[in-house]
């Protein structure tokens, strides 16, 4: 299962994981605010959300340095 969304996520273009990585950090955010006021319902996404926007932003930075070696 994680293999299939690694894969989706590579075959994502630019633009396209901008945009996730800003819905994933708003979701990010969210869930810290939460966890601040008291009140989360699992606290492991935290981690979760903090894994998945390392992803996507090795994604951003490797279609970026590819961009630049054209």
């Amino acid at each position: 299962m994680a293999n299939s969304k690694k894969k989706s996520l590579k075959d994502l273009s630019y633009a396209e994981l901008i945009a996730e990585r800003g819905k994933v950090k708003q979701a990010y955010m969210d869930i810290r605010f939460q966890a601040v006021v008291g009140h989360v319902d699992n606290p492991m996404q935290l981690r979760s959300f903090r894994r998945q926007i390392a992803k996507l932003n090795t994604f951003i930075r490797q279609k970026e340095i590819a961009e630049l070696n054209k």
